[in-house]
This record gives structure tokens, sequence and C-alpha cells, in this order.
């Protein structure tokens, strides 16, 4: 089936689905294939669950004119993906970078949301798959599509700026990240900077934070809009004021005032309120926007329980965003304490990246720190304000939060290290 024809059913439906549990009345389901999971076995039950269409790459699972066979359904997907884009012609903004992706997103979108109808993507449904279904959730209605772009390894940004096909670029830093996919910080570099390379190709208008060398370097030959300070001469100045514990800053004489832990969050504030700004959104509908923004899915999460400040960043860590989340703690009141999880995909440099976030921690003024994991239980520490654990179970089984009142918890690791359970025995 060509993919015009395909466009034309999935008009017709509801929305795309890729998991027969979500499946809503008249959804088009699409049988992608994974390590443990072949979802063409799945086709008959979408239909019965309601599916209008079912697309699928093997025919043994025909059933009838409600199945439809295409030579592989994950790269349909994608190309279904980028023809409903052009169909649209609507404006979008990618992003991508080491950290603060998924935080600077939601800022964009509740600043935009102020003057369009926005659709962006969902949670971090940043990948191959992520990224086209993002594509295919805005409708004729969306007039700015802002999407998000994760990676761990080379061409991967590329690829998906090819489905995308963005207008707008802006990459938030180059730090730490998936160094064991990118081959290194170089290859982090380069990785992340294949943004760049799509949108100077294509002549398109990149947002540069101009305090950045790396972004500045990257995008001499580019239409650049910029942001900074005063002395840098940018297109937009913002200035920082504190973060005792709230990012605020100064923009067009006012002050706003986040909700973002961290300074680390200036820099995605910032980028919020220039793109806000070029797309003419006023000054006070900025500042209320992002004073209106309460961060979730623990990512910078303020929680009060027990007398005790817990900030929960525990959806995803790196060397980079490690080290930024510690030197913002140290400057927390009242005792403190820092629970910090195993950092993965770091590959050949886990000892090395561990051992030295492990020595920056002890060296802060930070009252107690935790490590938990087994690169940090391999790191070599000579500090009574220290303990390691191998595993979470152990760290549950030996702490002991009964007599901990008015204390400031940070709790930091990757993703599969799931370290906001600690919220349940705190």
């Amino acid at each position: 089936m060509k993919i015009k024809e395909l466009h034309q059913l999935f008009l017709e439906c509801h929305s795309i689905c890729t998991d027969t549990r979500k499946i809503q009345e008249n959804d088009m389901f699409f049988a992608l294939k994974g390590d443990n999971f072949n979802g063409n076995t799945y086709a008959n039950n979408a239909l019965k669950l309601g599916a209008k269409y079912a697309i699928i790459d093997d025919p043994k699972y025909y059933i009838s004119s409600q199945t439809i066979l295409v030579k592989n359904a994950l790269s349909a997907l994608q190309t279904l993906a980028t023809f409903h884009r052009n169909y649209l012609k609507t404006p979008i903004i990618a992003l991508t970078g080491s950290n603060g992706k998924t935080t600077t997103k939601e800022l964009i979108n509740v600043v935009l949301s102020q003057n369009f109808k926005t659709t962006a993507t969902i949670g971090n449904l940043n990948n191959h798959i992520g990224v086209p279904l993002t594509l295919l959730s805005m409708t004729k209605e969306t007039e700015i599509g802002i999407v998000e772009m994760g990676a761990n390894h080379q061409k991967e940004i590329e690829f998906l700026c090819r489905i995308t096909q963005p207008d707008y670029g802006y990459i938030t830093n180059f730090g730490k990240a998936h160094l064991e996919g990118f081959g290194g910080v170089k290859g982090v570099i380069k990785g992340k900077s294949e943004m760049y390379d799509y949108l100077i190709k294509k002549k398109k208008i990149i947002f540069v934070n101009a305090n950045d060398p790396i972004q500045v370097e990257k995008t001499k030959k580019a239409n650049i809009f910029t942001f900074g300070n005063a002395i840098l001469g940018t297109d937009i100045t913002i200035n920082f004021v504190e973060a005792q514990p709230f990012v605020s800053c100064v923009f067009r004489g006012s002050i706003i005032q986040s909700q973002l832990i961290g300074e680390y969050n200036f820099n995605n504030i910032s980028a919020a309120i220039t793109i806000g700004n070029y797309f003419k959104v006023q000054p006070n509908d900025i500042k209320n926007a992002i004073e209106s923004y309460e961060p979730t899915n623990n990512r910078s999460q303020i929680i009060n329980k027990n007398d005790n400040k817990i900030i929960l960043d525990a959806y995803n860590a790196n060397p980079s965003s490690m080290r930024a989340a510690l030197i913002s703690f140290e400057k927390q009141p009242n005792y403190k304490i820092a629970i910090l999880g195993d950092m993965f995909e770091l590959g050949k440099d886990a000892k090395v990246e561990h051992q030295t976030i492990a020595d920056l921690a002890v060296s802060l003024n930070i009252d107690q720190v935790f490590f938990i994991g087994e690169n940090f239980y391999e790191s070599k520490l000579n500090s009574e304000k220290s303990i390691q654990y191998h595993a979470f179970e152990d760290f549950k089984h030996e702490f002991d939060v009964s007599k901990i009142k008015n204390t400031t918890f940070l709790i930091k690791g990757s993703r599969g290290m799931a370290l906001e359970r600690i919220l349940e025995i705190i």
C-alpha cells in the first residue's frame, strides 16, 4: 500500500496505538516487534478490541481488509509520521541534549500554550518510536509542534531529524550521558550536533545559549537566535538571580520566580523564555507560565514528608547532571543527606566517573551520603559520612529513618535504579 493511501486510512482513525492494552475505539494498531514480543500476534485481538485497522508485516496474520500488510511495520510508522508532518505543515521545534530535555520541553510547551494550540512529546517518548507517535498525534488544530529527541548512539539524531523535519531546534547541553553508545564526550558532541547539521543544511533557525561555548562554536554558520547575559550582546538578555532553593531570574525588568530547584535549571527556563519571546508571547504571559509550572515524574520534585524535605530527582542520572545536582544541593539549608544510585550506560568510563562523583559528594558540605549500586559500591572512599550499598535491598534493610527530622534529602540515580522507592521508607 502506498503511503498516501495509508495516510487516508489513518485520517479515519482516532489515534495510533502500539499496545493492545491501551486500544481505544477506531485506533490504528501498528504491529511492532521487540526483543520479547511480536506485535503481529496481537493484530486480531486489536481489531476485536475496537481498532479500525491493524498494520502488520507478516502475511500469515492477515485476517481481512482491516489488516493492512506492509513490508515493515516500524518503517511504515516512521514514513507515515513524516508524510503526516508534511500534510499538516505545522511549524515544529525539535530539541535534544544530554540533560534537561524533558523539563525544557515542558517549559517551552507551557509558555507557547499561552498563545498557541501546541502538541508536545508526552513524557519522554523521544526515540525512533516515540517521535513518530508524537508527530502522528498532531492535528490540523496544532499550531506549533514540540518534539523531544533522545539518542544514545551516533546517527540517531540525524535519523530523527529526517523523520521530523524540524523548522527550529535547540540543544540543551553536551554532557557525559550515554558515553558507552556515543564513544566518549567527543562522541556525545558529535552525535547531538547532528541536529545542528540538519538545521544548518536546511537553513532553519537554531536557538543558542550564548553562555555555552560549544553551542556558539557549532552554530557559527547557522541562522541563530541567542540568549545570555547583557555582556554577550545576545538577542535576549536573561539574568540569573538565585536558586534558594527555587530558581529565579530577571527578564525585561521583571523577576520570574520558578518552582524549579537547582541552578542548573536556569538555562532550561531561559530557553523557554527565549523561544516564547521569539514567537511573540507577551513577557507577562511568559512569566505566569513559568511560575505556574510544577515539575513532576521524579524530575527535581520537591516533596515534604514527615518534617523532611525531599528533592526527588530520580528519573535519570549521568555524571554531568549528578555533579550539577550535588553542587546545587550543597547550598540547601538544614541537615543534608544525599542518596545516590548508579549511573548507567557509561561503558569503560563507569569506574572512573563513579569514583569522581563519589569523591565530589563526600568533599561537599553534605552531612551524609549513601551510595547504592555496584559501581558506587566499588568506589574507594575513606569518609565517615558515607556508606556504600551493593543493592537497594541492602540499603532498605539498614536505613533507619525513625529519628530523622528537619532534614533535606537529595535522591538521584539512573532510571534503572528506581530510587523513588525510597519514598516508601522516608
